[in-house]
Parts: C-alpha cells; sequence; structure tokens
C-alpha cells in the first residue's frame, strides 16, 4: 500500500481495545438505530450534491452499529458495493456491505480505490494531531479522482462536549482534560480530541483535497429528515442569516470533500 505522506503512517496504532476496557467515550456510545439511519440518510443527501450514491464503491470509516452503512449500502445499490471498518465489532446491523476489524490509521486498501469515504465523527478518536492528520490523508489517498469524502466531527469550542455532556470539557487545555472529567464523575479518561474549525481546515488543506465547509447545509438535512424538537428544531427552521450567526456555536462541524481529477 502506497502512501503520498509515508512519513506521517509512522505514528503509532492506538493500542487494540475491548468494549468492556475502552474506558472513554466508547462507554457514552448508546446507538439509537433509528436515529442512527436518519443521520445516514443525512450524509446520503449531502454526498449526492456532488454526485449519485447508486453504483459507487463507499468506505465508511468507523462502523459502530452499522447503521449507516446498511443505508449507504441500500443507497448504492446492486451494482455498488460498501466496505465498513472499526477497531472493534460492536455492530447491531450487519446488512448488505463488507467489514473488517483494522488496527491504527492506515487504511487497509490500495490507492484511489473508492467513490465515496466517510468518516462521520471518528477523526476526533484517532489520536493525537499526527495520527489525525494521517487519518485525514489516507481519505484522500483512497478517493478515486473526482472521488466525494464526507466528514463530520465536534468542534472543540462546544458548550457542552456531545460525548461526555460535560461543559466547556474540551476548551481546556489537553492535560487538564482528564482530570476535570473525572471531577464531573462523567469518566476516567478524556480520549477525544477535537479541532477547531480553523485548525481543521489547515489540516485538510494540507491533503490537497478540495473542502467545503457544509454544516449549514447539513442543519437543512436535519430539519428535513429528523425533525428536532425544542431549541434545535428552532434553529433548523431559522432564516439563513440567524443560521450562519448560529454557525459557531454549533456542536458540529460538517464537511464535503472533493479530490481533484
Amino acid at each position: 500500500m502506497t502512501s503520498p505522506h509515508p512519513d506521517r503512517h509512522e505514528v503509532p496504532p492506538p493500542p487494540d481495545l475491548t468494549v468492556e476496557d475502552a474506558g472513554g467515550w466508547r462507554e457514552h456510545s448508546r446507538p439509537n438505530l433509528a436515529l442512527r439511519r436518519k443521520k445516514a440518510a443525512k450524509i446520503v443527501a449531502l454526498v449526492e450534491t456532488r454526485r449519485p450514491m447508486a453504483g459507487t464503491r463507499v468506505l465508511e470509516i468507523g462502523t459502530g452499529s452499522g447503521a449507516i452503512s446498511a443505508v449507504l449500502a441500500e443507497a448504492v445499490g446492486p451494482d455498488g458495493r460498501v466496505d465498513s471498518i472499526d477497531t472493534m465489532d460492536t455492530r447491531m446491523d450487519t446488512s448488505g456491505y463488507e467489514f473488517q476489524v483494522v488496527s491504527g490509521v492506515a487504511l487497509p486498501f490500495e490507492d484511489a480505490t473508492f467513490d465515496v469515504v466517510v468518516s462521520n465523527h471518528v477523526v476526533e478518536h484517532v489520536g493525537d494531531r499526527g495520527a489525525q492528520q494521517v487519518h485525514l490523508d489516507e481519505i484522500g489517498r483512497v478517493l478515486r479522482p473526482a472521488g466525494v469524502g464526507y466528514l463530520a466531527t465536534p468542534t472543540r469550542w462546544a458548550f457542552r462536549e456531545p460525548h461526555f455532556k460535560v461543559p466547556f470539557l474540551s476548551w481546556l487545555p489537553r492535560r487538564h482534560r482528564d482530570r476535570y472529567v473525572r471531577l464531573a464523575k462523567a469518566g476516567t479518561v478524556y480520549d477525544v480530541d477535537p479541532y477547531a474549525r480553523g485548525e481543521l481546515g489547515k489540516a485538510l488543506d494540507r491533503t490537497g483535497l478540495r473542502w467545503t465547509d457544509e454544516t449549514l447545509t447539513a442543519l437543512t438535512e436535519v430539519g428535513r429528515i429528523e425533525q428536532p424538537k425544542g431549541a434545535a428544531g428552532l434553529l433548523v427552521k431559522a432564516p439563513a442569516p440567524i443560521q450562519r450567526v448560529a454557525r459557531p456555536a454549533l456542536p458540529t462541524m460538517v464537511f464535503v470533500l472533493e479530490k481533484p481529477r
């Protein structure tokens, strides 16, 4: 397997974990399959603003429950194929896609294998900034020319950290986050490292991929597909200028990536 940035692939792989000893964010992962399928529909809608999904070869990095991969398999249809990878097998939906367990951040696929790559709330979990850059580089490597990537990740400046539900957790310097998690009785270790928006943009620039911030487009799709209630429901119905003002406070960033021809 070749790579345009071989030096970046010397990042050591994370330790192999089981569900029982994960000790961090996976303790807080309680998948709702119906909601995951709605999120998958949002992903399909955003990818299809760039290209049709039918007949494509797709990779999902971070299978989790398997619900998103199953919906992607429905979208590509009988002439397409979905491969899905994770560091452990916690699937609840196994239908329609190929799955393998992996370790480390280098992807076990040849260059230019996929038309579409989906990384949905994964990059913040793969390790330090070096490992995260490898993750992004690898997306670019395995995409075919004119391929499309979907990248979603929480922002560091979320008012309430989405995995541990602790206010301002990711705002702290890294050396203080574990202690805050323990003081908040939310866990034992904070094994998540989210980007700030500008920092992620610079990391994406280094991949050579074109990228577009589609956070507000994703918000529109959330309103159409998920129909949230409360404050989120009001925001998805708000006029575009209000949504633009509110964007820095949104907990999730969504980018569509494109590989040049």
